[in-house]
């Protein structure tokens, strides 16, 4: 195994970001219709519209979301939850963005919790709002996704994964994102 690094730390690889995005599709794929739709909706939407309000809806099912998530990743070895829960973190802290929390607001918990939201929805999601910050919904959070595979590894191996990548996900924690 190639480990690729940069000055913070070790760097998710390709292939284990491919197996989050996947993991994400296929616990979403296995929901209800409606959940796909509006999903789709929330990455597509325009978001200069004031009709925000029905996206709101997708909080529903985001429990249902985690809970095929969890069955998904049920088998993985500590060492893959700590390589998935690498992407992850890496992931919010790729977003941890000022730009991106005026959109969004909230506390550093608020924006953490935020943020997981953002990679909850999945990858079409997650690049949208990247590059368009005004595609973030104000408020909506998934505080679960933001540890969910270093909680697995912790239920199922005993502690927390160590990731290397000498990185925070916590909010305010990538000083590229924020205006000093």
């Amino acid at each position: 195994m190639i480990v690729t690094t940069d000055a913070t730390g070790i760097l998710p690889t390709a292939a284990d970001e491919a197996r989050l995005w996947a993991l994400i599709e296929s616990a979403w794929a296995g929901l209800d219709a409606e959940a796909l739709a509006l999903r789709r909706a929330i990455a597509e939407r325009d978001p200069d519209s004031d009709d925000d309000v029905r996206f709101y809806a997708i909080d529903d099912w985001l429990a249902p979301f985690l809970a095929r998530l969890g069955a998904l990743s049920g088998e993985l070895s500590a060492r893959e939850l700590t390589d998935l829960d690498r992407v992850v973190e890496r992931k919010l802290y790729d977003i941890d963005r000022e730009d991106i929390h005026e959109v969004t607001d909230g506390s550093d918990d608020g924006f953490l919790y935020c943020r997981g939201f953002i990679v909850a929805l999945g990858r079409a999601y997650y690049e949208a709002v990247r590059a368009n910050p005004a595609l973030a919904l104000e408020d909506a959070d998934c505080e679960d996704m933001c540890y969910f595979f270093a909680h697995l590894h912790n239920d199922r191996f005993g502690g927390w994964p160590q990731t290397g990548s000498g990185i925070s996900r916590e909010s305010f924690g990538n000083p590229a994102g924020w205006s000093t």
